[in-house]
């Protein structure tokens, strides 16, 4: 039987409307972690208080 490889292809950024995804480097044990970024849904406003009638 073929043994698995001890590296792991570079795969492209991937690019979504709100989600960026990117392979980081092999740790000692040679695991491949992926890391997301997310960008905000919302627009966020700062709270004033309202009038008084």
């Amino acid at each position: 039987m073929s043994e698995q490889k001890s590296t792991r292809p570079q795969v492209p950024e991937g690019k979504s409307r709100y989600v960026v995804t990117r392979q980081m480097k092999a740790n000692e044990k040679g695991f491949v972690g992926y890391e997301t970024v997310w960008e905000s849904f919302q627009k966020e406003v700062p709270y004033e208080t309202p009038k008084r009638p």
